[in-house]
């Protein structure tokens, strides 16, 4: 991608959450795009998965399944930062 083209993306109004970064193979983050939200996962054990939402709530509705308390491995505080990251996007 040229520097032109990143111009071009930055005066679209789009914007680049990170949710979490573990390292350059396991990260999450949200790109909003006007009223699209796309949610790419990156994973070093299925690669990237690509989600994209056209509301908020929708998003919210997939991260609370995605992230629910039975099936998260990790800490009540790692959690939480992360369903907490996705309330500020």
């Amino acid at each position: 991608m040229e520097w032109k083209e990143v111009s071009a993306l930055k005066n679209q109004g789009i914007k680049k959450h990170t949710i979490y970064k573990k390292d350059k193979w396991n990260m999450l983050t949200v790109e909003v795009n006007g009223k699209q939200l796309i949610l790419r996962e990156i994973s070093d054990q299925w690669g990237e998965d690509c989600h994209t939402f056209l509301s908020r709530p929708e998003m919210m509705h997939w991260v609370n399944e995605r992230f629910s308390k039975e099936r998260f491995e990790g800490t009540d505080e790692e959690r939480e930062s992360i369903m907490e990251a996705f309330r500020q996007v």
